[in-house]
């Protein structure tokens, strides 16, 4: 009997190095992606309803709006490869104008009226490319441009920094026709 307990705590103390040991392990591995807030700019006429990033929701964003609000969080593999992309899903409202004259909040004219605008919403969806970067990763800034197309980065500037990288976006046109692809 006492030889079936010595046993039994020798088993438990191993038990529990095992488990310390393995903790230890895993805090010496690091984590293996990083996290960043997900933040949108809209360089188009029409309203994105909403948008992800790989799942992580982005905000509302008027026409030719952003950067004003960020949503936690995106994840990013800590180290990048070339072959790195994400896919970005978005809802995009083409009549914003067409919401102006509508009967009173909360009546069933009202539920008619947004259930036929709701109706003309569309849904996007683009696999795209993520641009290297280092170590730090300081946000998921997505770019909605016309014609349905849209850019990632992970810059740590804003749009009013010089160093930003996207600031051509902000000065794109928004054409009458878009390119049949």
């Amino acid at each position: 009997m006492r030889r079936a307990m010595r046993w039994g705590a020798l088993l438990g103390r191993m038990t529990v190095g095992i488990a310390v040991m393995l903790m230890l392990l895993a805090c010496q591995s690091g984590p293996q992606m990083l996290s960043a807030p997900v933040t949108g700019y809209n360089h188009t006429s029409a309203v994105i309803n909403r948008f992800s990033v790989n799942g992580a929701g982005g905000p509302n964003i008027g026409p030719n709006e952003g950067g004003g609000k960020q949503v936690c969080c995106g994840a990013l593999p800590r180290h990048w490869s070339s072959d790195l992309k994400v896919t970005v899903e978005w809802e995009k409202d083409p009549n914003t104008g067409e919401s102006t004259n509508w009967p009173p909040l909360g009546t069933d004219a009202y539920r008619e009226a947004y259930r036929k605008h709701a109706a003309k919403y569309t849904q996007h969806r683009a696999v795209v490319d993520i641009p290297q970067y280092g170590e730090k990763v300081c946000a998921l800034q997505v770019h909605f441009l016309p014609c349905d197309q849209v850019r990632v980065s992970t810059t740590c500037y804003t749009p009013s920094n010089p160093n930003y990288p996207d600031r051509e976006y902000f000065q794109m046109k928004e054409s009458a026709a878009c390119p049949v692809l």
